[in-house]
């Protein structure tokens, strides 16, 4: 790989790779291989303590200083780094600039930083944190400069140029192995009743593992509440919860014990969980990085897996509350940054809004955000396989135009809400009150369904017809093209879906499973599920998640292997000397137990 070959040659370097893509390798690979210590830097306590357990697991020494450790723990690593006792040294960003850190830091052999999650020192990345700007200072103090790279999932090509802008790489090589991951079935649904939309997908996947992310707390306790009380398998995960709760919630879902996870964004950066089948978003993110990057975290093993995004109007105004929360209640944040923050999380809301809409392809659409081109029918999203029709909204489009424009004449601009209530004919106080029910266009689509007007006014202002404006509220404007509307021959169609069917690729892949684990077959369920259950409980007995032991992908190909001897064992890919010394003689016990009932004497 080009990132490992160019640190190795002592080049700075930027990796930009899709989640599951093997970013950690690429540090990974040269920490190992160089003299000294490689410095990881990373904000997630969780990734720091799965990727030390797997290293760990697989003889390479290494350890983590974070808020986790206790102070007896935090000291004894601290001084076993001081005698070189490790390879890999994972650090929070918070860190760099304390006394006892930059003591060790003075005395150590550090060959390489490597900056995870590297888009959070961007402005434009979608999880800004102002502790990683100090980074560059602390390697500037450093008594010899080492080799430093910077790796995440998601960059566009502003966020890549602020990267190496202010870690300041010197002549670094941008490796970007593109963004797609085939595998990630998309779709956007908009249903009227959320609940039932989400039990719906939630049905067909009751043996399958999930996540399904929420906006808010709130919503995070009441959709846990709801699958409980439907029989399911669910925990739950936010930033209100404790420390203790927390953690066990993630070890019930990293070790299997519970199926789905009902969660905030704060679940996840980091969960190395390869069996993921389905990401269902309740609540659409704030950003298309921010989706992208937890849609990401189905199929990492390369196994088929779907990606759900509920859409709801009231999702823009969570988004817009929580982004100007989070700005005003950030201490680090000076008031041109606070302002040019809001300017940038309010477009990539927009864009965020965009997708939602678009009647494209889904995957070209994320695909473009981050600069990557790509065929205009992926055959594997909601836009491509569900089946759509075109219908002529010219009539609804120009009056949405003109009630718009005549509201605003009025001195009353208002959000898209009430430009439908408007249309619709509603005799609210409000509307009243306001005089518009006076203007020409007032129940001018009263026999129009609500959800449809609302949907149209989202396709105008996707195309330009309409822009959204305001400071707090958004609000509805002419666009630049609303003069269009009154050109001879103007006409606006739109696509909307004429059936929910199911994912073909959800399709094909539950018979592909059939096929690989029919009753005898080389592939069979029954064994993977005792191979599952081995793992489990070595899992257990280590106090690691089962993905540590081996992802499913090689409990797959155990099942069509099926291998009875350490020789053949070591072909299998995720086996390496230390797992087959550590884990081998039960997975073999077990598949050759299997082959004996299967083929009695």
């Amino acid at each position: 790989m080009k990132v490992v070959e160019a640190i190795l040659d002592g080049r700075d370097a930027i990796g930009i790779m899709p989640t599951g893509g093997g970013k950690s390798l690429c540090y990974q690979f040269p920490a190992i291989l160089s003299d000294g210590v490689t410095l990881v830097i990373s904000p997630l306590i969780s990734l720091m303590a799965d990727q030390v357990s797997s290293l760990v697991g697989l003889g390479i020494p290494s350890a983590f200083l974070n808020s986790s450790l206790s102070a007896q723990e935090y000291w004894r690593t601290m001084n076993e780094a001081r005698r070189g006792g490790y390879k890999i040294l994972y650090i929070a960003p918070e860190r760099l600039d304390t006394e006892p850190f930059l003591e060790l830091a003075s005395v150590l052999d550090v060959s390489m930083v490597a900056v995870d999650e590297a888009h959070c020192i961007s402005q434009w990345g979608q999880n800004f944190r102002p502790s990683y700007l100090k980074i560059a200072d602390f390697i500037g103090r450093m008594k010899r400069r080492p080799v430093v790279s910077a790796f995440t999932a998601t960059a566009t090509m502003r966020v890549r140029e602020d990267i190496i802008s202010r870690l300041r790489l010197r002549n670094p090589l941008v490796e970007i192995s593109g963004f797609d991951r085939e595998n990630l079935y998309f779709e956007v649904r908009k249903p009227e009743n959320k609940n039932r939309e989400l039990m719906s997908i939630l049905a067909g996947r009751k043996t399958k593992n999930g996540i399904v992310y929420c906006s808010t707390r709130k919503s995070v306790e009441s959709v846990h509440e709801l699958l409980l009380r439907n029989g399911l398998k669910a925990t739950r995960y936010h930033a209100g919860l404790s420390d203790e709760e927390r953690k066990k919630n993630q070890d019930d879902f990293l070790y299997d014990r519970m199926s789905i996870m009902v969660a905030t964004n704060a679940f996840g950066m980091g969960i190395d969980k390869s069996n993921v089948h389905f990401i269902v978003h309740y609540n659409m993110p704030k950003n298309i990085e921010s989706y992208y990057q937890e849609a990401g975290r189905a199929g990492r093993d390369g196994s088929d897996a779907e990606c759900f995004l509920l859409y709801s109007p009231t999702d823009h105004r969570t988004n817009q509350f929580l982004i100007e929360k989070s700005i005003e209640e950030n201490p680090d944040l000076d008031d041109s940054q606070r302002a040019e923050l809001l300017e940038k999380d309010m477009l990539l809301l927009k864009e965020m809004t965009f997708y939602a809409f678009t009647d494209g392809c889904l995957r070209r659409f994320i695909l473009k955000y981050f600069g990557d081109e790509s065929r205009p029918y992926c055959g594997n999203c909601g836009s491509c396989l569900l089946s759509f029709e075109e219908v002529d909204a010219t009539s609804c489009a120009i009056s949405i135009i003109y009630c718009v424009h005549q509201i605003n004449a009025k001195g009353w601009p208002f959000g898209k809400t009430m430009v439908a209530d408007v249309l619709k004919g509603s005799q609210s106080e409000k509307i009243l009150k306001s005089g518009l029910n006076r203007i020409e266009k007032f129940a001018a689509l009263s026999d129009v369904p609500r959800q449809r007007i609302l949907s149209i006014i989202d396709h105008l202002v996707q195309d330009g017809y309409l822009s959204v404006t305001g400071d707090k509220y958004p609000v509805l404007a002419l666009g630049k093209r609303a003069r269009e509307c009154v050109a001879p021959g103007f006409e606006y169609i739109v696509k909307t879906p004429k059936a929910k069917d199911p994912p073909p690729k959800a399709v094909k892949a539950g018979k592909q499973a059939e096929a690989e684990g029919g009753a005898g077959g080389p592939g069979s369920e029954e064994l993977f599920e005792e191979l599952r259950k081995v793992r489990a409980g070595l899992a257990a007995e280590a106090r690691i998640p089962a993905y540590v032991v081996f992802h499913d992908s090689t409990l797959r190909e155990m099942c069509r292997l099926q291998p009875t001897d350490e020789e053949s064992f070591m072909l299998l890919s995720g086996v390496g000397k230390a797992k087959l010394e550590r884990y081998g003689k039960r997975f073999l016990d077990a598949i050759r137990s299997y082959r004996q009932k299967e083929r009695p004497c």
